[in-house]
């Protein structure tokens, strides 16, 4: 079981968010992801915020034992072939540790203010599908090669594209720990068998919502029946709270 910290890098001083990955290294977190946004998702619209792969390269010389990432990049912002070797680069400044997070992309305003097009779910869902088989290529190759082969973790629950390329190219599968996450579970399963591949290959990421959790015990049951790979846990700037990070890292300890 691995335990991660999701920082939202938002509402917050790029100093406040480098202690916090910092701090999150030193309570036992496994892994370390920011998310691939230009404005803020919530509070202030126009507060603070910093830009996602920027800070991951910053995160590689700050830290010296957690995975990094995104969660997720977003597909649209950057050509795949590009992406590839800012990727290649960064598992190098970290010595291996990255893990290759993606999506199809969603937020309007980062679409619409930085001059991509928009388009429709299914248009970025199409050039997710086109573009990853290039992104995965182009991250193999390069002078020097990454240190290992980094791993794709794919973010999303759409049953009829997301989960399907899920099956063919990840690594790792990230979703919500809520209602759906068993039906979507075996939705993924079910194109791994169309699509000949292991479902074991592919480790199960979840988000949990922490806010107004009563039975802890039910909710740690429940994690651990599910099989669940990886569990993240989210806080924004500028206090970063991560006290209920230290009580999943107890957690699993206790395993």
């Amino acid at each position: 079981m691995k335990i991660a910290a999701h920082l939202h890098p938002q509402h917050a001083s790029y100093a406040q968010v480098r202690e916090a990955a910092i701090e999150a290294e030193e309570l036992g977190a496994d892994v370390i992801y920011n998310w691939d946004h230009f404005y803020p998702l919530y509070g202030e619209p126009d507060g603070s915020h910093f830009e996602a792969w920027t800070m991951l390269a910053s995160w590689a010389e700050v830290t010296s034992r957690v995975e990094i990432g995104c969660l997720v990049t977003c597909n649209s912002y950057r050509n795949p072939e590009l992406l590839a070797d800012m990727a290649r680069t960064v598992d190098h400044i970290s010595d291996g540790r990255l893990v290759m997070g993606i999506g199809a992309g969603w937020f309007e305003r980062d679409y619409t203010e930085f001059g991509y097009e928009f388009g429709t779910a299914g248009s970025r869902l199409h050039a997710l599908r086109d573009d990853l088989p290039r992104l995965i290529n182009r991250m193999a190759v390069g002078n020097p090669a990454p240190n290992r082969r980094i791993p794709i973790l794919i973010g999303g629950s759409g049953e009829k594209k997301t989960l399907n390329y899920t099956s063919q190219h990840a690594d790792v599968w990230h979703s919500w720990w809520n209602d759906e996450w068993e039906h979507k579970n075996n939705v993924l399963d079910d194109w791994c068998a169309k699509n000949g591949r292991d479902p074991s290959e592919i480790k199960r990421s979840v988000g949990v919502d922490t806010d107004g959790i009563e039975d802890w015990d039910a909710l740690f049951a429940g994690l651990a029946a599910a099989n669940v790979h990886e569990v993240t846990i989210g806080r924004g700037g500028p206090d970063y709270d991560l006290s209920d990070l230290t009580r999943f890292i107890e957690w699993r300890d206790s395993l």
